[in-house]
């Protein structure tokens, strides 16, 4: 059976997310270092086919199914065709819908703060300077909205947008990308690939 919104959504936000840290952090790496992969690889590659050629389009009408394609874009891509231009490739097209639903009202609805994130990851993701100052001023915001018990997690997500656009006005791209994408480096560019610090793989905060 095809993969709906309420599927997507129902696999990546567990029912009771909790508010403890411990759990919160454990919730973060399954997110965030390859503990969905194997669920990925096993019931969505077609869903993220289907995605990139437009069929999915149609989920954009409402928030939370709005959402759901984000995820599958911006995030799926990320482990279905990892290490290849590929991880990049529906980039544009995540951060267009962000940008959209921001627009239109679709952000401000959901009531998760943690949905909140999701949605407006893709521009996080962008190297568009309007992007990136655009999500680090919602995850700036969503720091004063949010409750006190999740306030690590979304000082972490706001250091984290921060961290992306300091990457983007220095280099003017994420340098990480280079090689998959082919693009040439610059030697500022290979040293800093070198070292290997990528905002994308800092520790989140025990």
């Amino acid at each position: 059976m095809t993969a709906g919104p309420e599927d997507v959504l129902g696999f990546w936000f567990p029912a009771e997310l909790s508010t403890d840290r411990a759990e919160g952090t454990r919730q973060v790496d399954w997110w965030f270092r390859g503990g969905a992969d194997a669920q990925i690889i096993a019931r969505f590659s077609p869903l993220l086919e289907r995605a990139a050629r437009g069929e999915l389009d149609g989920w954009s009408r409402a928030p939370r199914s709005r959402l759901a394609l984000i995820a599958v874009l911006d995030q799926f891509s990320r482990t279905l065709h990892r290490g290849t231009a590929g991880a990049f490739s529906q980039d544009p097209k995540a951060a267009a819908l962000t940008i959209e639903g921001l627009t239109i009202g679709h952000y401000a609805a959901l009531g998760s703060h943690w949905e909140k994130l999701f949605f407006a990851l893709p521009l996080a993701h962008s190297e568009n300077p309007a992007h990136l100052d655009r999500v680090v001023e919602l995850t700036e915001a969503l720091i004063e909205e949010g409750p006190p018990e999740l306030r690590w997690w979304l000082e972490f997500s706001a250091s984290q947008a921060l961290g992306h656009r300091d990457v983007v006005r220095r280099f003017g791209r994420h340098p990480h990308r280079n090689e998959a994408l082919g693009r040439p480096s610059t030697p500022e560019e290979l040293e800093y690939v070198a070292r290997g610090e990528f905002v994308h793989t800092r520790s989140v905060p025990r």
